[in-house]
């Protein structure tokens, strides 16, 4: 049986110098079952009581070719004798934003931040700049980080399906005179975000999408849907911002832009960019870009770090010029496979969403199209499923509505090892609802 000790007693140590013993709200799972990490590597982390896991995770998806991957690592130290920051600029800034242009067509010029929560806000900084629009859209269930403007959601676990869900603050904190720039609309429902438009499109400047949800179990937006908005957008003069801060070099060289060949007018990318180290970008139209330094102020003295930009070189040349990304999806098709295998052989239906490489896992037949379907979806069996799967070595997200992560280094040895033990963490789980029922 897995033992936490060590990890609950270094709780009880960090909870009285971090809110919730951690660095971010996430990573606290409860007084005992927050777990603390020695190391990782490869597709595998420890814990610091000495568990093993394969990681689905993936710290959310920033590992694309595994943790410690020895290519990354060593044009980071590299990068480490370059000497860190300067408040001036590198060379090796032109490099990676050409390598990211080549790679995402829209991309026609970038900036470089640190974190994905950085990049939306100034995407929608600078769409404000481009329409003269203050407000922006944004689809139910997504996930754009964590600042002032986009910390509203629409209440849907409390919705009485009657009628449009409430809005409400996503935190405490949230001034309420920001409510009146959110305005939400379904995935996948081009006639409803029309609707929206049609009324208040003097005050949207920008639409904020996900095309893949990856905080939402990676729903999927249909290419239909896709091409649908980006036809209102240049009609009513709204800034298209696709937000591949998840899914962008993970699900293809272009990102999710290329899997449903659409074009954003403004694109943020940052998990897979440096295999783990920070770094976040912000690209898009050469004329709605060029607000930056033009009126759009931009900047933060970390952007640009050395060693961030030497990882994100590295890593975007194995992804651009390997097949990295072909072996991960390849391992995903397996994975998948292998766990119908298991849940077919007792009756348990199910469904898959998103792409291999940031796959979705439904207890339904035909996954949610979009959040407001995600309520009426059982996610019982996944949320009991999670912490039986962590007992046995399998290391997921305990909320259902976050996707599995898969990285090139899975494929050592790793299939086998994570079907033999999803099998007994599902069998657990059959015996325990039963029980209960």
């Amino acid at each position: 049986m897995r033992s936490l000790a060590k990890s609950n007693k270094h709780f009880e140590r960090a909870v009285k110098k971090l809110p919730l013993g951690v660095s971010s709200n996430f990573r606290y799972w409860g007084d005992e079952q927050t777990i603390y990490v020695d190391h990782g590597k490869g597709g595998r982390v420890w814990d610091i009581d000495g568990n093993e896991y394969i990681d689905y995770r993936l710290a959310y998806g920033p590992i694309i070719l595994g943790y410690a991957d020895e290519r990354v690592d060593e044009a980071a130290r590299k990068g480490m004798e370059v000497g860190g920051v300067f408040a001036l600029s590198t060379e090796l800034e032109y490099e990676v934003a050409s390598r990211i242009s080549k790679m995402v067509p829209a991309a026609e010029l970038v900036r470089f931040s640190n974190s994905g929560t950085e990049a939306v806000m100034a995407a929608l900084r600078v769409a404000r700049a481009h329409t003269g629009k203050d407000g922006h859209m944004a689809i139910e269930g997504g996930y754009h980080g964590i600042f002032t403007e986009i910390l509203w959601e629409s209440e849907i676990e409390d919705w009485d399906q009657k009628g449009q869900p409430e809005i409400a603050p996503y935190s405490d904190g949230v001034p309420a005179v920001t409510k009146q720039l959110y305005h939400p609309v379904p995935l996948n429902d081009a006639n409803y975000a029309e609707d929206v438009l049609k009324e208040h499109h003097n005050d949207i400047g920008a639409f904020l999408i996900e095309p893949i949800m990856g905080n939402c179990c990676s729903i999927t937006a249909e290419k239909q849907y896709l091409h649908d908005i980006r036809e209102l957008c240049d009609r009513y003069n709204v800034v298209l911002i696709v937000d591949e801060v998840k899914t962008g070099f993970r699900v293809a060289r272009g990102g999710v832009q290329e899997l449903f060949d659409f074009k954003a007018d403004l694109c943020t990318f940052a998990k897979a960019i440096a295999n783990g180290y920070p770094m976040s970008i912000l690209a898009g139209r050469e004329d709605i870009m060029r607000h930056i330094g033009n009126g759009v102020v931009h900047g933060g003295t970390f952007t640009g770090h050395s060693v961030s930009l030497a990882a994100a070189a590295k890593t975007l040349e194995i992804l651009d010029e390997t097949d990295a990304l072909a072996s991960i999806r390849d391992y995903g098709l397996s994975l998948q496979k292998g766990l119908s295998r298991i849940l077919g052989e007792r009756d348990i239906v199910h469904s898959f969403t998103g792409a291999p490489a940031l796959m979705g896992l439904f207890f339904a037949e035909q996954p949610p199209s979009n959040y407001r379907e995600w309520l009426n979806s059982n996610y019982e069996f996944y949320d009991t499923l999670a912490p039986y799967l962590h007992d046995e070595g399998i290391l997921v997200e305990p909320d259902s509505r976050e996707p599995w992560f898969l990285c090139e280094a899975h494929t050592d040895n790793c299939l086998d090892d994570t079907l033999e033990k999803f099998e007994r963490a599902v069998d657990i789980t059959i015996q325990e609802l039963s029980n209960a029922a």
